[in-house]
Formats: structure tokens, C-alpha cells, sequence
């Protein structure tokens, strides 16, 4: 197995969908329903499938969670702290250019590119990851930008209550662990369903990021998106790895599912984030798109170092 056959059926089937929306073969409305259908249908099934598959196993230590939130930490940090160096940025926009940072794309690329690498002995800690990755990353990004918006530490936490009750990835998660717990194992009709929609999720996931990267501009503040790139494809990972295999001792499967989750383009909720608080949106979407573009290269380098190469 070498780093690029990992790598090239993600981003081959991400470019053929960028190819499909650049020629008028997907249409806008195509590319939209296909990513509700992934976030609230595809990926939720895979979630649950996986976590119930008999046989899964897998320990939670802290060292886990301090490698990759520490790397989310200082990338975070010093993308917020070279946006207030920049004229014109606010709170809002100094908060969102360390988030971006420091946000990957897990659903998109994150969980195809990490399953692709690690098959089953990921599965465990890459959905643990994503358990508390979501509601942390968001929650912390959403206090941080409302925290002069005058509204009261309850009204703020029944908000971000709110928000994660009506998401799919988080409730999938929440059953998906609590069916674990209980010992229920879908057989039957409820297997095969679940199955079904989880093995779809990949490639429409796929193939929904590539046709939506036909809305993004590459050339608004390049620069910019540059800085932020690096920060999230190079230093966020750097500083997960070292943690994970220098400072602290963990399973090779975890701390190679840290890095790789580490080393995943801009995550696509940062420019919905920016959007909501209408804030630093063309530079986000800028972000996003070149991440993405040199996530290709960085990965193989990211997958060499792992020993997956």
C-alpha cells in the first residue's frame, strides 16, 4: 500500500466532481441536494454501522485528546493572532481566522482519507474524535465571536444546545454510542439499510466537495489563504504528531488518525460560520478552496511519515 494509492481515489473522485460542476454535468441544485443528503443521511448511517459493527474495539486515553486539541490550540492561536496584526479585522474575523486554522473537513475528506489509511483499526478512535471535535471546535468558535453580543452564558449555551440536537452528524454519534453501550446490534432489514446508505457516503461526499468548490475564489486575498493553509495542512498536524508520538504514548492507529485529522483541508463549517456573522467570508472561502488544492501533496507527506507510505 503506498501513500498515493490512499490518496487518489479521495481526491481523484473530488476533482471528477469539480469537473462535473465546471461543465454544467452536476447543477447547482444537484450539488446541494447531494451534500444534504450526505450530512444528514449517508455519513449518519455510516456512523451508526460502524460503531455497531461487532468486534470494534478501542481504549480512550487523554493523552488522545491533548495531542489533537493541542495542535488545534496553537494553530488556532497563531492564526488569530496574525489576523489582528492585518488592518480592518475585528473579533468576529480574528476568531474565524484561527478557527479556519485549525477546523478540518472531516466529513468530506477526513473520514474517506482516514478509512482509506487505517481501515478498521481507525474506525474506533477516528468517530471518537469526531464525537467531541464537532461540538468543541464550534461551541468554542461560537462563545468566542458572541461573547460581546451582550447575550448571557445560559442563553449562549441553550443556543449551542440547540444546534447540535438538530444536527445528524451529532445525534448519529450520540445513538451510535449509546446502542454501543447497550449491546444492540442492528441484524436483519436495519442492517442492511444502515449498510447501504453508509456505503455511499464516501464517494458522495466526495464528489459533493468537488462540485462545490466551483464557488469559491482562489484569487480573493490569496495571501491570506496561504498563511491560513499552512497553518492547517502543515503546523496544526506538525504539533498533533509530535505530541502523539514524541511527548505521549499511544497506539499507532490513534496517533496516526490525530495527525491525518489534524492534516485535513479548511473544514467547510468555517465558511458557514463566516456566512452566519457575515465576517472574513471571502477569505474563508478562499481557504477552503486552496487548502483543499494542495491537501493532495501534503497528505502523501503526511501519510510517508506515518509509515502508511
Amino acid at each position: 500500500m503506498t501513500a498515493v494509492s490512499i490518496i487518489a481515489p479521495v481526491f481523484g473522485i473530488i476533482v471528477i466532481g469539480w469537473a462535473a460542476a465546471l461543465t454544467g454535468l452536476l447543477s447547482e441544485r444537484v450539488s446541494d441536494g447531494l451534500s444534504e443528503y450526505v450530512f444528514a443521511i449517508a455519513v449518519p448511517a455510516l456512523i451508526i454501522g460502524t460503531l455497531t459493527r461487532p468486534g470494534l474495539t478501542g481504549e480512550v486515553t487523554w493523552s488522545y485528546w491533548i495531542a489533537y486539541f493541542g495542535g488545534a490550540g496553537v494553530s488556532w492561536l497563531a492564526g488569530s493572532l496574525i489576523a489582528t496584526r492585518r488592518a480592518g479585522i475585528g473579533r468576529p474575523g480574528a476568531v474565524l481566522h484561527g478557527f479556519a486554522a485549525s477546523q478540518s473537513n472531516t466529513i468530506f475528506v477526513g473520514v474517506p482519507t482516514i478509512l482509506q489509511a487505517y481501515g478498521d483499526a481507525g474506525a474506533f478512535p477516528l468517530f471518537l474524535l469526531l464525537a467531541v471535535h464537532l461540538p468543541l471546535m464550534m461551541g468554542c468558535a461560537t462563545f468566542l465571536i458572541e461573547a460581546e453580543g451582550g447575550r448571557s452564558l445560559g442563553q449562549r449555551l441553550a443556543g449551542l444546545g440547540r444546534v447540535l440536537a438538530k444536527n445528524p452528524i451529532f445525534v448519529a454519534l450520540g445513538l451510535g454510542m449509546a446502542l454501543r453501550l447497550g449491546g444492540v446490534v442492528p441484524t436483519g432489514v436495519a442492517r442492511s439499510l444502515i449498510d447501504g446508505f453508509g456505503s455511499t457516503a464516501s464517494t458522495c461526499a466526495l464528489v459533493a466537495l468537488g462540485a462545490g468548490l466551483t464557488r469559491y475564489k482562489v484569487l480573493f486575498d490569496l495571501p491570506g489563504a496561504l498563511v491560513i493553509s499552512g497553518l492547517k495542512l502543515v503546523v496544526h498536524p506538525l504539533v498533533v504528531w509530535l505530541l502523539a508520538t514524541k511527548l505521549f504514548t499511544m497506539p499507532p492507529a490513534y496517533a496516526g488518525v490525530a495527525t491525518l485529522f489534524a492534516a485535513m483541508p479548511v473544514g467547510i463549517n468555517a465558511y458557514l460560520l463566516a456566512v452566519r456573522y457575515r465576517a472574513e467570508t471571502g477569505l474563508v472561502a478562499a481557504s477552503v478552496l486552496v487548502s483543499t488544492l494542495l491537501a493532495p501533496i501534503t497528505t502523501v507527506l503526511w501519510l510517508t511519515l506515518l509509515g502508511r507510505a
